[in-house]
């Protein structure tokens, strides 16, 4: 039997067929990056509504910023504000010194100033501060709503599907159930990819080992 016989006869058995992630890419460079074309593709810009899926912007993580508050935290106006699972860690400052430039807050989240003026346009943010001369003045809040973007499009959620649970926050608690709805479907699409990756990562353990395995003895030295 040659090698490539006996490699195939060894390999594991196809991934099992499974229903495949809602598409949007997780990760990649920024789609309203680059040369200022259309920024992502078939969005809507100005009234927040229905856009195309694709990757969100921004290649940069999120670092030293933390998630928003627990359940049951308020956004300062007595509302109940929509919360991140994980528990919060330090903002660059204190509730009520928290003012901050779009530069700032590029430097924190690893944005583009292009791709938060794009989020505006879309409806992905909130409603922004605005200083005495016009320019934006962003909250802890406004950091801990990118925080929970950024990890919604690590799962691969398309901008449209973003968009959308943006629209129920801004609409209320009574809008619990759709959120939970949306996020659990997005959970399922997320344990659905990383079975399929486990999957490969076993297809290329052993594609790995067979190749070593095959080696002359001195080679392996």
């Amino acid at each position: 039997m040659t090698v490539m016989e006996t490699e195939t006869a060894r390999a594991p058995g196809p991934a099992r067929d499974k229903t495949k992630p809602t598409s949007g890419a997780a990760g990649g460079t920024d789609s309203a990056e680059g040369t200022g074309s259309a920024e992502g593709a078939g969005s809507a810009e100005g009234t927040g509504s229905a856009v195309g899926a694709g990757s969100v912007g921004g290649v940069g993580s999120t670092r030293g910023i933390g998630s928003a508050g627990g359940a049951g935290s308020t956004d300062g106006t007595g509302t109940k504000a929509d919360s991140c699972a994980s528990a919060p860690s330090a903002h660059p400052r204190p509730n009520g010194q928290d003012r901050y430039t779009i530069s700032e807050v590029v430097a924190f989240v690893g944005l583009t100033a292009h791709t938060l003026r794009w989020y505006e346009r879309i409806g992905l943010m909130p409603h922004i501060d605005r200083s005495h001369t016009g320019q934006r003045r962003y909250r802890n809040r406004d950091l801990d709503w990118l925080t929970f973007v950024g990890k919604l499009r690590l799962t691969g959620m398309p901008v449209a599907d973003m968009v959308r649970y943006a629209e129920l926050v801004r609409e209320g608690e009574h809008t619990f159930s759709e959120r939970q709805e949306l996020l659990e479907q997005t959970r399922r699409d997320v344990r659905t990819r990383i079975t399929e990756l486990q999957d490969t990562l076993a297809v290329l353990d052993y594609k790995i080992n067979f190749y070593a395995d095959a080696r002359p003895a001195s080679e392996r030295l």
